[in-house]
């Protein structure tokens, strides 16, 4: 173990890592512990985790069954990588994971297994539905986040990202999504969400239109990093009858708002939906890296080869991912998410009556978004303020003096994300909202 203070630590590694560091420099201290919701740092603080590795820590850190599986198949003599040779970690997660698929899923979907990021399931998708299709465009949606890979980066909504990469993946589009707060059409509500459907349909069957039949459609139906917007189910069944009408294929990006995160297993099952094809990764893996595509067999035309990674199926993230899948169960998170969601958003819709700079909060099961604005500023037609990302930030520093660590997302980083783990307690929640409004009154 190393002598250094955690100080020095920090400050070594900081030294040494990239200027892509994001999460490391909005914490500043070197994370040591981690038990079910709470965090500590090298100094001996604790802190309530609302990030939980960006939505991957359904389970919260060092759930004890995922903990003794993993230990018990280390000590097995099985294999710890096979690339993507048949396995019996490999059968216990697929068996566990096709029990959880609903409608027809289960009787239709193929698996690829990807590279251990959701990037790399995003990537499998557009090159198995280009081939399988043998078109060329992609529709994807304004406020997307599908990852930061090329591919995935040119699906990705955010320019901050894309404007100083060159050449990025061609044909790809960019749709209105449904944010009724600040709709792109002006109108929001009900009008808002026909009127986007209504532009979708005309585009696709505008022979003017300028944009070739597409490969597929992706879409989250609760965006995450775009500021936690929940897609209406109207909206989302729309979505389905149109590109089912005109041979489009559905890719539904789950892998943030998946496995129960938004108080169903996936977050699509509240509009009634199936889609052709499933992006999976972060909770899937019971804490460890794992990624999938799951899509409709229909559409099942690659060689051997076609997607391939040396991480592909990681062995010891089966064992977990197969271990969260019954943990889930045994202990009822999908319901309990539900339910604590009904608490969580509750309580912040009582504490934005109290704090007029928060402009909006929204959100399913334990995914809420609490976008930030400045009280002052003119509103828009349909009574939005203007986004405050400086506010935003300094209420973001002072949830950490006040032990709570969340993060940022949304248009200009105006929105204050709590995507904690699903074994979080009530009273653990009323904790996160009482330190929110700590650092809300700080910044007042």
């Amino acid at each position: 173990m190393t002598t250094l203070t955690p100080d020095e630590i920090y400050e070594y590694v900081r030294a040494r890592e990239s200027g892509a560091r994001t999460y490391a420099t909005a914490f500043g201290q070197v994370l040591q512990e981690g038990h079910g919701a709470r965090i500590r740092d090298g100094h001996g603080r604790w802190y309530l985790d609302c990030l939980a590795a960006a939505g991957t820590l359904a389970l919260g850190h060092n759930h004890p069954e995922v903990l003794r599986r993993v230990r018990a198949y280390l000590e097995s003599g099985q294999v710890q990588q096979a690339l993507d040779l048949t396995t019996p970690a490999k059968y216990e997660f697929l068996s566990a994971l096709y029990a959880r698929l609903p409608g027809t899923m289960a009787d239709t979907f193929r698996t690829q297994f990807c590279g251990p990021a959701g990037a790399d399931a995003a990537e499998a998708a557009v090159k198995l539905f280009k081939t399988a299709t043998g078109r060329r465009t992609v529709l994807a949606f304004h406020g997307a986040y599908h990852g930061m890979t090329a591919g995935a980066l040119a699906l990705t909504g955010s320019l901050g990202a894309k404007e100083p990469v060159a050449s990025l993946m061609p044909d790809v589009h960019h749709l209105p999504y449904p944010y009724d707060y600040r709709c792109p059409f002006g109108l929001g509500g009900e009008q808002g969400v026909q009127v986007g459907l209504t532009y979708l349909e005309r585009l696709l069957t505008d022979p003017e239109s300028g944009i070739t039949k597409p490969a597929a459609v992706f879409v989250e139906a609760v965006q995450g990093e775009g500021g936690v917007i929940p897609a209406p189910a109207r909206w989302l069944r729309g979505l389905r009858e149109i590109t089912a009408r005109l041979g489009i294929p559905l890719v539904l990006d789950e892998i943030q708002a998946g496995f129960g995160r938004t108080g169903t297993m996936w977050a699509f099952e509240e509009s009634g939906i199936e889609p052709d094809a499933i992006l999976v990764s972060k909770a899937v893996g019971g804490g460890f890296p794992l990624s999938l595509l799951l899509y409709h067999g229909q559409y099942d035309a690659w060689q051997p080869g076609a997607h391939a990674g040396t991480f592909r199926g990681n062995q010891i993230a089966l064992v977990a991912g197969a271990a969260g899948l019954e943990v889930m169960e045994a202990e009822g998170l999908v319901g309990k998410s539900a339910a604590k969601g009904e608490l969580l958003g509750g309580l912040l819709r009582r504490l934005a009556a109290a704090h007029p700079q928060i402009g909006d909060v929204r959100g399913r099961g334990l995914m809420w978004g609490i976008e930030i604005v400045d009280p002052d500023g003119p509103a828009d037609a349909l009574g939005a303020k203007p986004a405050d990302p400086e506010r935003t930030r300094r209420i973001k520093r002072a949830c950490l003096d006040h032990g709570l660590l969340l993060e940022t997302g949304g248009r200009h980083g105006a929105v204050l994300r709590l995507l904690p783990p699903l074994v979080i307690s009530d009273e653990e929640l009323h904790e996160v909202v009482g330190a929110l409004e700590k650092a809300l009154i700080d910044c007042a």
